[in-house]
């Protein structure tokens, strides 16, 4: 009897809960996992797949329930056997600015297979695969090189037939075999001259009630979609957005991305805006169909990319994306990654993570095993505690903002002589990865007598409009922090591609021997 009574409290109540309760705030969340591929899973799951260029693994993996709360799974690519740069050898080679970029991950429900491929080193085409997103993932096939996929989008249609769309200035679509191991046919399908611009890139692919659909982008300003009855055109275009204001302050105009449907029928496009320091961070707006049977961009209250829209569907929790990390064992999670691909034979996780020494060098950018985790929000706080009881003369260890521009605050060793130093300005040229300043130590004191366990610490503003800056601080006791060094000023050019991230570095100078162990390192 008391039934009805319950309900209608209950319709109450949700009248009552606030509207950011109900909507969600754009970016979805603060961080740098760039040109976004996102599709349904076997479990209802969305699956998101990223660019992270050099770092080892590749091709991160994040997943969520809801559009908006995210978390990282796992890596499509679990080392970059693409040429030697990619090992950071003694020889010099370097791979910044190579890698995965803009490449495409699908499920296929008739194999029950995930497939990433994509294009590395603007010349090769590869295709992993697994049977789970979370891994293990596998190299598939080697798909040739000379015509490179490059930002590709791939389509399993209707008819379980393998379709990829790549291309910058010229489209082009390929068919793949029937295992989707090898390439059949590809030809070009429209060209950016067609949409009245001079460079296109970008490009997803979609088949919605039969009808294929190519959504791409002119860099910088707008998002294009195009339509046919046939993979092979011919095409019609529209603009779906166009010089769009962002949501994040002096963020650049979200332009490139992901058409999503949700469960209940409605559609959505997931694309990211440039905002450096921090990166190329995701942005999700609803989109609506027309009667012409193109989509349109629904607009917030600024007039372009809203803030703040409502959730697509009901929030479902995931694993947070900071937090504080003991280093179990026996293997690090999805959350870290390598500065290249590491030497394994040069680190351990077992209650705690040991990094021996893997190269002997002076410049930051040469040194192995440097290991990275992305910075989360406006004003990331990372605080590592490092044991350094094993570090050999010579040795330089430490933590801190790491991109094409660096700084940090460490520890080295000269003979028997220990110093917290604060480093700053290790520099490479944005474009070709040559290293220009192996920086300077601005501040140095002198470890305590007997000391060989520390607490660094690395604040930073990474907010695209702000003082933009990083403060490091160490202390004794993992309570009361002590600054060391002036601001480091962080870097927003664009062309390194990648935001700043959080880094442990441990090379030597003089010798291999030497090791570091990090107990605990928490981000917020």
């Amino acid at each position: 009897m008391f039934r009805p009574c319950i309900l209608a409290l209950l319709s109450l109540l949700l009248n009552f809960i606030p509207t950011w309760a109900k909507n969600f705030t754009n970016p979805v969340f603060y961080a740098d996992y760039p040109d976004n591929d996102i599709s349904l899973g076997p479990d209802g799951a969305y699956y998101y797949s990223a660019s992270n260029f050099h770092y080892s693994p590749g091709a991160p993996i994040l997943r969520s329930w809801d559009l908006v709360n995210w978390e990282p799974v796992g890596h499509s690519i679990p080392r970059l056997d693409f040429g030697d740069g990619y090992d950071l050898p003694a020889t010099g080679q370097r791979a910044y600015r190579y890698g995965t970029w803009a490449s495409t991950l699908r499920y296929r429900k008739s194999n029950k297979t995930w497939y990433w491929m994509g294009c590395t080193n603007f010349w090769n085409n590869w295709v992993f695969t697994a049977a789970s997103a979370e891994g293990p993932w596998s190299y598939a096939a080697y798909l040739g090189g000379g015509d490179c996929y490059y930002d590709s989008g791939l389509l399993i249609d209707d008819k379980d037939d393998m379709y990829i769309v790549y291309g910058n200035g010229q489209i082009k679509v390929a068919q793949l075999a029937a295992d989707g191991l090898s390439q059949v046919k590809t030809q070009p399908v429209f060209k950016a001259s067609d949409a009245g611009v001079e460079y296109m890139e970008g490009s997803r692919m979609y088949q919605i009630n039969g009808t294929y659909y190519i959504l791409n982008d002119q860099p910088g300003s707008t998002a294009f979609v195009w339509k046919s009855e046939s993979p092979w055109g011919p095409y019609e275009h529209k603009v779906l957005v166009k010089d769009v204001t962002s949501p994040v302050a002096a963020g650049s105009s979200p332009h490139q991305g992901s058409l999503i449907q949700t469960a209940d029928g409605a559609w959505y496009f997931m694309s990211f805006t440039w905002a450096y320091p921090s990166g190329r961070m995701p942005v999700l707006a609803p989109i609506k169909w027309e009667a012409d049977g193109f989509p349109s961009f629904v607009k917030g209250d600024n007039g372009g990319w809203g803030k703040s829209y409502p959730l697509p569907l009901p929030a479902k929790a995931v694993k947070p994306l900071t937090g504080t990390y003991r280093f179990e064992g026996p293997a690090l999670g999805p959350t870290f990654e390598w500065n290249h691909n590491p030497d394994t034979s040069k680190f351990s996780v077992n209650k705690g993570l040991v990094l021996q020494t893997a190269s002997v060098t002076t410049d930051l950018y040469s040194a192995r095993n440097t290991l990275t985790h992305r910075i989360f929000g406006e004003f990331p706080v990372g605080t590592v505690e490092i044991d350094f009881t094993s570090m050999a003369d010579g040795d330089r260890s430490g933590f801190g903002a790491f991109r094409d521009r660096s700084a940090y605050i460490g520890i080295h060793r000269e003979g028997n002589n220990y110093s917290i130093v604060a480093a700053h300005n290790m520099t490479q040229d944005e474009y070709s990865g040559e290293t220009l300043d192996f920086g300077r130590v601005v501040e140095s004191v002198p470890v305590r007598e007997g000391v060989r366990k520390i607490w660094f610490r690395a604040e930073l503003d990474a907010r695209a409009i702000g003082s933009r800056d990083a403060n490091f601080s160490y202390s004794y006791d993992g309570r009361k922090f002590v600054r060391l060094g002036e601001t480091y000023e962080l870097y927003t050019g664009w062309a390194f591609f990648l935001g700043y991230r959080f880094a442990f570095i441990n090379y030597a100078t003089k010798a291999l021997g030497g090791s570091v162990k990090i107990t605990t390192f928490t981000s917020s």
